[in-house]
């Protein structure tokens, strides 16, 4: 089947007894923030500027805990921020694990080797020293990082510690290969990081997922090559969902990076254009998503959100009306299902009733409407029976191919600044050109694959521009 029997019948059972209940509003997702610090400064991410005046405060992990309780979603997304920083975060994962909830840990890869060397670290034995010469032969560990593994005294083995697990997930943000990647996280290096984090976690037994978000300049065959180059290491799953120009995404893309969000988000009609072949991708890949959340993203019929499904708790508490719009926030979970006015948020046939609604179509306000029967259609329960229970996509034998690791990126965030460089000369003349300076050195890690030296013929060629511009 194409998702784990335990999670899917986990979830099945959940919507089943709400639903024999009659509860009006569930959730059944808990988008968990214990932070929203983070080492990266994502272009698109609207948490650097919405809570800049709590970026280092953090939710006690009692705090954590109770949250998934009061709203007992069977599945918690550890999101942020960057989760991985959260000092508690083996606490939370293990208090999560005793409450039996599925947990995806959704992060940008660059702390994983740590936490899963921490992991080895505590469970060393004769049988993990297999595992480790294999890491060592890909060039996932060094040498000197293996013997601190085989060494590990009593307090590394005493450490709480986040093993694999068959109700966990690494979710590992990843938005296209990695010219594009980098260019949206706003440094170079860190797709190469992933991919290492991946290859590292697949090889220690790990459930792996990635997590994509799809904007204006992303180009669709890109995303379906991204899909095949993962399979072929055997990613799990993957979220895909576009790109929504939230308040507070504009507000941190108008004041930090000086671009117009039009330029950058997609309206409705683009995100059906960007996911017209999403059910091609959903019967070639293992997308996570209903199939009717998909017929929706390609413009097949109308949905309405259910934005209480996927509830958020964060630092200043549950968030409202949803994760990427805030119109308050609640101390309980029932008081915030109580007191929010849901009727005036969302689409219905199409119609906005809240103009902030009118271009999203994000996977955490639509996919559960899918699950839950909303703007339900002849056939739609046998269409998710299908889609969860026939056989799994076959691995793409021939992902290798795919030319992943093409290139460097500028460092500076999205491929829409080089290309206003190019249609301002005094830009380019004032330092735009030094943005796209060339890194010939290839990078140290990666060598099979190519990475960061492989194309840059994209870069070179905005390079050229730059400076027949600056001739000019």
């Amino acid at each position: 089947m194409r998702f784990p029997l335990a999670l899917t019948a986990k979830i099945a059972g959940h919507i089943i007894k709400h639903k024999l209940r009659k509860t009006p509003k569930f959730a059944m997702v808990l988008q968990l923030e214990p932070l929203h610090t983070c080492n990266l400064t994502c272009t698109g991410c609207g948490r650097i500027r919405e809570y800049s005046t709590s970026l280092k405060d953090m939710v006690p992990l009692e705090k954590c805990l109770q949250a998934a309780m009061d709203c007992d979603a069977p599945m918690v997304s550890i999101c942020g921020g960057e989760p991985l920083i959260y000092p508690k975060i083996e606490e939370l994962f293990a208090g999560l694990l005793e409450q039996k909830r599925i947990i995806y840990i959704c992060t940008n890869g660059m702390f994983m080797r740590k936490k899963m060397r921490d992991y080895m670290a505590a469970d060393y034995s004769p049988g993990m020293e297999t595992k480790l010469q294999a890491l060592l032969k890909a060039e996932l560990v060094t040498e000197k990082e293996a013997e601190v593994i085989r060494k590990s005294d009593a307090a590394a083995r005493s450490k709480v510690v986040i093993r694999p697990s068959q109700w966990m997930y690494w979710n590992v943000h990843v938005d296209g290969l990695e010219f594009t990647h980098d260019l949206i996280v706003e440094r170079e290096g860190v797709f190469k990081e992933c991919i290492e984090a991946i290859k590292m976690a697949k090889i220690l037994g790990y459930q792996t997922a990635t997590n994509t978000t799809v904007y204006k300049e992303t180009d669709a065959q890109e995303i379906e090559d991204m899909f095949k180059f993962l399979s072929s290491l055997d990613v799990d799953a993957h979220t895909i969902s576009p790109g929504y120009e939230y308040d507070a995404a504009k507000k941190d893309m108008v004041k930090r990076l000086g671009k117009q969000p039009e330029d950058f988000f997609l309206t409705r009609k683009m995100t059906r254009q960007k996911f017209a072949r999403i059910q091609e991708w959903s019967k070639a890949f293992t997308i996570i998503g209903t199939p009717m959340y998909q017929e929706f993203l390609a413009g097949k019929r109308e949905m309405t959100c259910t934005p209480w499904a996927i509830p958020t708790f964060n630092v200043k508490g549950w968030k409202a009306p949803c994760y990427l719009m805030t119109d308050g926030h609640y101390d309980g979970y029932q008081e915030m299902l109580a007191k929010v006015q849901w009727e005036k948020y969302g689409v219905v046939d199409g119609v906005a009733r809240d103009p902030r609604c009118e271009h999203c179509m994000v996977h955490c306000g639509y996919d559960p409407s899918g699950a839950l029967g909303t703007n339900y259609q002849r056939g739609d329960n046998w269409k998710n029976f299908k889609y969860n229970f026939w056989p799994k996509p076959p691995r793409y034998e021939r992902g290798h191919e795919v030319k992943a690791c093409n290139g460097f990126s500028i460092g500076k965030g999205h491929l829409a600044e080089a290309k206003a460089a190019i249609n301002n000369p005094r830009a380019a003349m004032n330092g735009a050109q030094s943005v796209f300076q060339h890194r010939e050195e290839p990078h140290e890690h990666n060598r099979s694959e190519g990475c960061g030296s492989g194309d840059k013929s994209q870069r070179d060629e905005l390079l050229a521009k730059i400076t027949a511009r600056k001739d000019a």
